[in-house]
Parts: C-alpha cells; structure tokens; sequence
C-alpha cells in the first residue's frame, strides 16, 4: 500500500529534494547581495548642511569684522573734526567716502542676519528655543543696523544740498545734523546690546553641545556677557572713557578665531544630553 507524503523530485545528480527546498533554493538565488552599511541619506544632507552652515558663519564672521572696521576708519576720516558744522563739512568733503559706508552698512545688515540662521541652524539640536531667542536678537540687530545707515544718509544730504536746494538755517541744519549723529551713537548701542544677548546663547549652546573647542566657546560666553552688562551702562551714561573700547577686546579675540575656525575645521557633532 502506497504511503502518502509529500512528492519528492530527483534533481540530476541524483540528490532527491522536495518542492519546498527547492523554491527556497530557487529563491535564494534571486535575493539582492548584502550591502555594507552606508549612512542613510538623511545623515548624509544632515552633514553637509552643517559642514556648509559653519563654513558659511566663519566667511561671514570674518567679513563682518572686516567691513565693521572699515566703516569706523572711513567715518572717521569724515567726522573726525569737532563740531556739527566742521562734521558736515568733512561729510561733503569725503562725500564718497560715506557713500561707501552706507554700502557696507546695508552689507552689515545682511552678514548679521545671515549669523543668525547658520548659527540658529548649528545649534537647535542642543535647545530650539534658546536658540531661536538667539536668532531672534541677530535679527533685531541687522534691522536696527538700518537705523545708523539711514542717518548717514540724512547727513549726506544735509551736508552735500546744491545751490538750487532751498535755503536752510544754518541753526536747524546743524542741530538736525547733531541730532543725527547721536542717533546713530544711542542706535549702535542698542544693536550692539541685541547682538551681545545673542552671542551670549549662541555661545552657550555652542559650549552646551560641545561644537567647537571649549576654552573658545567660553571665551565668547564671558566676552558677550561683559558686552551684556557694559553696553547698557554706557548708554545710560554710567560707563565712558577708554573702557568703552576695551570691552570689546575680549568679543575680538573670541570672533576672529571663531569665524577661522568654523571656515577651516568646521564643526564638531553636538554631545548627547
């Protein structure tokens, strides 16, 4: 009596499989070769994102700096003199000077905007929302950066009017000129003190994740709360003389390695929490 089972099948050599071995068999060679591991592609935009994002922040560091000191060397050959009227004089004198400056100003607006998302961008992961108050104040700063800008303007166009321009006081043209250059001291300040609050959280969630080296990330904590503290004082009147420029040494010595760094080394991937 024939037993009932499963049928087998003889392959060529002799070897007796059953269907089922031979469909994994079959199976098996239509199965796609192991890979090595690769990093998903999400990694792999993440990185560069942060590869460019701190090359971008160390170019523009750098550049700001660099158009910040020519803006106060050009000023200065043209409102170096004392007195609102040899001022406006020295304006119309170095007329293309000072156009200059308001081109490096608007430029100044964009490099801090700029700052703030590549550095909003490169430390999210460690706080959003200490991080987005930081943006938030490079922000504030490039918008009230246009202050300053437009009173030179102003000036330019008080001190360089025509002949064909309507005759003005020479009192109200000098006190509107006064005005504005001490709008534009009291505005620095205060764009200052923005950019101050977010050096200060930038720098801390640079140091929180351990992005870039922890000496110079403490340098720039400490450089941007002495900026915190002293730009209010000296705008209340309470701080002045030399002091008011020493304070921003320590800023200077914490940007320029700052900007080299990110643009040659990069940065580093954020410590766990």
């Amino acid at each position: 009596m024939a037993t009932l089972g499963p049928s087998r099948a003889t392959a060529p050599n002799g070897i007796s499989c059953s269907p089922k071995s031979d469909t994994r068999a079959l199976g098996a060679n239509f199965l796609p070769e192991k890979r090595p591991n690769l990093p998903a592609a999400g990694t792999v935009v993440l990185l560069m994102t942060r590869t460019t994002n701190a090359r971008i922040a160390g170019f523009t560091f750098l550049f700001y700096i660099a158009t910040g000191v020519c803006i106060i060397v050009l000023s200065g050959q043209a409102t170096g003199a004392d007195g609102t009227a040899a001022k406006l004089a020295g304006i119309a004198q170095h007329a293309p000077q000072v156009r200059l400056t308001v081109v490096l100003g608007l430029l100044s607006i964009m490099y801090a905007l700029i700052l703030g998302v590549t550095l909003y961008s490169l430390t999210r992961e460690q706080d959003p929302e200490l991080a987005l108050l930081a943006l938030s104040c490079r922000i504030g700063e490039g918008v009230l950066g246009a202050i300053p800008t437009l009173a030179t303007v102003a000036l330019l166009w008080l001190s360089t009017a025509g002949a064909g321009a309507p005759v003005r006081d020479a009192g109200a043209t000098n006190t509107l000129a006064d005005f504005l250059f001490k709008v534009q001291g009291w505005n620095t300040m205060i764009g200052a003190t923005f950019f101050a609050v977010g050096s200060a959280l930038f720098s801390y969630l640079l140091l929180r994740g351990r992005i870039i080296p922890v000496p110079l990330a403490w340098l720039g904590v400490a450089a941007s709360l002495l900026l915190v503290v002293g730009l209010p004082l000296q705008l209340a009147g309470l701080l002045g003389g030399p002091i008011t420029s020493l304070m921003w040494l320590p800023m200077a010595l914490f940007e320029v390695p700052l900007g080299l760094w990110l643009l040659i080394r990069g940065v580093a991937e954020p410590a766990p929490e």
